[in-house]
């Protein structure tokens, strides 16, 4: 069972994802906050796996929130919110957040986002991707690459390359003609040696230091 902690100033919001939630077998609500406080003081209690966070809310916002939970290691964030800002999206990648979905997104879309983070894997849209790939290429020099990056096989960098390009684990296996499992092996180890969370953290990383065009 993944359970989920809503996270929104709006009683009729936190109504609706809830109801949307309850309905589905494998997905439970364990509590609900009305601001980002709230919402770091019952992680603590309700040890939800995914938390929905908003991102404007009185008290705390949600982008500090998400920064006060997954600085220790906490559950999930998937940032939901009605504002398609850039600043937004990349405070919040840059935050911890695993996932950013748009609060018009199909209730469907929603499910399958907790789903998606819940299994540790990050949610980026490819449209969302390309606008992180547009915001971390716009007129940067390229860093010196991270000491870290030298632990990465040459087929390993070549995956996190291709991730940082928005492509799936089957485009990637179809770019580089191998199985999607020996893909998702590739991607498991190089998470692990970047010591990042998920894919989005990888797509993040890529730009931040420069392995991108390397």
């Amino acid at each position: 069972m993944i359970r989920v902690l809503l996270v929104d100033d709006q009683h009729l919001v936190r109504s609706g994802f809830r109801m949307i939630l309850q309905a589905e077998d494998d997905l439970t609500v364990v509590g609900e906050a009305t601001n980002g406080k709230e919402a770091v003081d019952l992680v603590a209690r309700a040890a939800p796996d995914v938390v929905l966070m908003d991102v404007q809310m009185p008290v705390m916002d949600g982008l500090a929130a998400t920064r006060a939970i997954t600085a220790t290691g906490g559950p999930a964030v998937l940032i939901l919110t009605t504002f398609d800002r850039d600043d937004y999206l990349f405070e919040a990648l840059r935050a911890g957040a695993s996932g950013f979905l748009l609060k018009n997104a199909p209730p469907e879309d929603l499910v399958a986002a907790v789903r998606t983070v819940a299994e540790g894997n990050g949610l980026l849209a490819p449209e969302v991707t390309r606008r992180v790939i547009a915001e971390f290429g716009r007129g940067r020099g390229a860093p010196a690459p991270p000491p870290e990056i030298g632990n990465l096989t040459e087929r390993e960098l070549e995956v996190l390359r291709l991730l940082a390009e928005g492509l799936s684990n089957a485009e990637i296996a179809e770019r580089l003609y191998l199985g999607e499992a020996t893909v998702k092996t590739h991607v498991s180890n190089l998470l692990l040696k970047l010591q990042l969370r998920d894919r989005v953290k990888a797509v993040v990383y890529a730009y931040e230091h420069g392995i991108v065009g390397r």
